[in-house]
């Protein structure tokens, strides 16, 4: 993973701001902390793997950024409001919350299971209501932003993927109908929908058996998939004050596959 503190031309758009950044262990999440921080971001790195979270926040102060880190089980609403809690008590207030934290998964949707889907909603959409919940009143304060990690699943139907694609639309959807409610108390709401990025996560979409790879091959309109850092610089972006008229967007990251 490219480290942008290298990029003499990057601006320093969060200066003087607190972000949380959930899934900051590895992937979008990581390449998201890194990101803001070198923007000039103190960071909070937060994600169920509190080593790896903790190797992100020393990746940051290696090269002189600001950050902390904790594990945090996102499906878990008080550790939530625990978290928040912690940030704003050690940071003093919160301006960006970052919801990067997320799962997937593929199955015949004759096969697929009431726990899988359960804990993919409770990761990719409860887990962002949780925290977003928690960090309401410190954003309301601060005219923060909330920046949810969504996907083209959340645009779009695609095979083998059924429940991960009712978790990313429900995200979206909190997305819509919190971007509304809040936006005239001056606190943002916007989802980044990526297509295809080259991650880990990449290990959890393996077709089933059977699978009918033209069916999969509708999901994607090139065969290269993007790196993290690509995803980083839009939710950087979109959660900078460079972005102040963007709110209740849904913006596609995907190469032109969910244009029609």
């Amino acid at each position: 993973m490219d480290q942008p503190f290298d990029d003499p031309d990057l601006p320093h758009r969060f200066r003087g701001k607190v972000a949380l950044v959930t899934g900051a262990a590895s992937g979008i999440g990581k390449a998201t902390a890194l990101r803001l921080a070198a923007e000039g971001a103190i960071v909070w790195c937060a994600d169920i793997n509190g080593d790896g979270a903790a190797e992100t926040a020393t990746s940051i102060t290696e090269h002189e950024g600001d950050a902390r880190s904790s594990r945090v089980d996102v499906t878990d609403p008080a550790a939530c409001a625990s978290l928040v809690a912690d940030v704003v008590a050690e940071l003093g207030g919160l301006d960006v919350l970052a919801n990067i934290a997320g799962i997937g998964g593929m199955a015949h949707f004759a096969d697929e299971t009431p726990e899988r889907f359960n804990r993919l909603f409770a990761v990719n959409a409860a887990g962002p209501f949780y925290l977003s919940q928690a960090a309401l009143p410190h954003l309301i304060e601060r005219k923060g932003n909330i920046v949810n990690l969504a996907s083209t699943a959340g645009i779009v139907g695609q095979a083998y993927v059924a429940a991960y694609c009712v978790s990313k639309h429900a995200l979206v959807g909190l997305t819509k109908s919190m971007a509304i409610e809040l936006g005239r108390k001056g606190v943002r709401i916007n989802a980044v929908c990526p297509g295809g990025v080259n991650t880990n996560i990449l290990g959890d979409f393996l077709p089933p058996e059977g699978a009918s790879m033209s069916l999969i091959g509708r999901s994607f309109l090139v065969r290269e998939m993007q790196e993290p850092e690509s995803v980083a610089a839009m939710v950087a972006y979109v959660s900078s004050d460079e972005a102040y008229y963007v709110n209740g967007a849904i913006l596609s990251i995907d190469c032109g596959t969910t244009t029609g």
